[in-house]
């Protein structure tokens, strides 16, 4: 039992992702991005490689070999090698080129599942790290950045056992079969445990989903690229608008989601929308690629009409206060260890009425401030944000998948990512930067676009 307890099992929310890799692919990724005034080395980042890919990120899948024993991580065994570009990025196409870097096909069988790029702009450089949503969420990424960061800084030689890779471990000793059948054992009686847990907590409910408009679809191509933005606003400007309106700034990121979602036509006057707000999980030490769950609010939209930022404030509050109640537990949390056993066949039957968030709205604070630097050079501009590749327009229409919208910040800046992924509500990015405009400005927020 003491091997066992040595081995980095998947999570459910690990498996969750590795499932939908499997199903379709690297469609759902995370990325970092910085925009530099000036050029930074080619060794310097082929130095940030090097650290990155003996960290936290530096992990592959391996499957168990007992039935009902989890998967584990181990030190990945390849990387996608440093992207140098040689070509110039016009500035008004930096996040088409940070878009681009997504387009590559990880394998969590090898554990690459990360790519580091670079490319010229003007006198000065942009930079991508994207990683897929299988080995890591947003909070696993800063992890591991962090730690290749300081590394770098301090001069020191890439190691695995004495930077954040060692978090991903190794084989369990004594053998695979010993740790997959005390692993299947505990799962078994988490399954069960999940099962009737499930059943006494058949009368929580969460927030509905509004459907999506039955009426005939406006986008003419069968292929769609999710619309994207990256939007700065003076940090100064959007605290005061959030204390102007009893809110808060997480408070304030929501309500022009809705409000951008409303004037898209993808909410009717008087309806009320499930919003979806990530919350981080991750302890010191963490070894899970992902570790956040989702804590779901529904927020009214009248046509005409600003969100109502205290109610909003309030709601958010209950809601989080609600997820620490095991009492307000759903069922389908508790049928977790039940999802994880189930084989991609029958996985395949459940995608095709699964569902996507309409709102989704991620608050990482103040986090992209502590890797704005590389090398010692500061970057002028960074985003952290989600990336939707594209795929056939029927997968969007059939998930419902909305809008998404990650806030972070700096001494002086509001960085928002935005992505409209219905095809119908946001056919073009100049579609989505018209909503934005006109619901920041609603709001006496001056939006500046990438």
């Amino acid at each position: 039992m003491r091997a066992a307890a040595r081995v980095n099992r998947l999570t459910a929310d690990d498996d969750l992702f590795w499932k939908v890799h499997r199903l379709f692919g690297s469609v759902l990724l995370n990325q970092m991005g910085w925009w530099f005034d000036e050029p930074l080395d080619r060794d310097t980042l082929t130095a940030l490689h090097r650290h990155l890919a003996h960290g936290f990120l530096a992990r592959r899948v391996v499957r168990g070999r007992v039935p009902f024993a989890r998967p584990w991580w181990e030190p990945s065994t390849a990387t996608v090698p440093l992207t140098w570009q040689q070509e110039p990025v016009a500035e008004d196409r930096v996040i088409e080129w940070l878009s681009q870097q997504g387009e590559v096909d990880f394998d969590p069988a090898d554990g690459s599942l990360w790519r580091l790029s670079a490319a010229p702009v003007g006198r000065g450089m942009v930079v991508s790290l994207v990683a897929s949503h299988v080995g890591a969420d947003g909070s696993a990424g800063l992890v591991a950045l962090s730690d290749a960061l300081d590394r770098l800084g301090r001069g020191l030689e890439p190691s695995r056992s004495d930077s954040s890779g060692r978090h991903v471990r190794d084989r369990p000793e004594g053998g695979r079969w010993r740790a997959d059948l005390a692993d299947a054992t505990g799962q078994v009686w988490a399954i069960g445990k999940g099962i009737a847990g499930a059943y006494r907590a058949r009368g929580v409910t969460e927030p509905g989903r509004i459907p999506r408009d039955p009426q005939p679809p406006h986008y003419p191509s069968d292929h769609y690229a999710p619309a994207q933005l990256i939007v700065n606003v003076p940090l100064v400007q959007w605290n005061s608008v959030a204390r102007k309106y009893g809110g808060t700034a997480n408070g304030l990121m929501i309500g022009t989601a809705v409000g951008i979602l409303g004037r898209s036509g993808r909410l009717g006057d008087g309806a009320s929308v499930r919003v979806d707000i990530p919350r981080m999980m991750r302890g010191p030490d963490d070894p899970r690629g992902n570790a956040t769950t989702g804590i779901p609010i529904s927020v009214p939209y009248t046509e005409g009409e600003s969100a109502d930022l205290a109610l909003i404030r309030a709601m958010t509050k209950q809601a989080m206060t609600a997820y620490d109640d095991p009492a307000s537990t759903p069922p389908l949390q508790h049928l977790q260890p039940l999802q994880m056993v189930i084989p991609d066949v029958i996985a395949r039957r459940f995608v095709r009425t699964s569902k996507a968030p309409i709102c989704l709205c991620t608050n990482l604070g103040s986090a992209t401030e502590s890797v704005a630097t590389i090398g010692g050079v500061r970057a002028r501009r960074v985003v952290m944000r989600p990336i939707i590749r594209p795929r056939d327009t029927e997968f969007f229409r059939r998930t419902e998948i909305g809008l998404s919208m990650s806030w972070s910040s700096d001494d002086e800046q509001v960085t928002l990512a935005v992505i409209g992924a219905d095809p119908d509500a946001f056919p073009s990015t100049a579609t989505l930067r018209a909503h934005v405009r006109a619901e920041f400005g609603a709001w006496g927020l001056v939006p500046a676009f990438w």
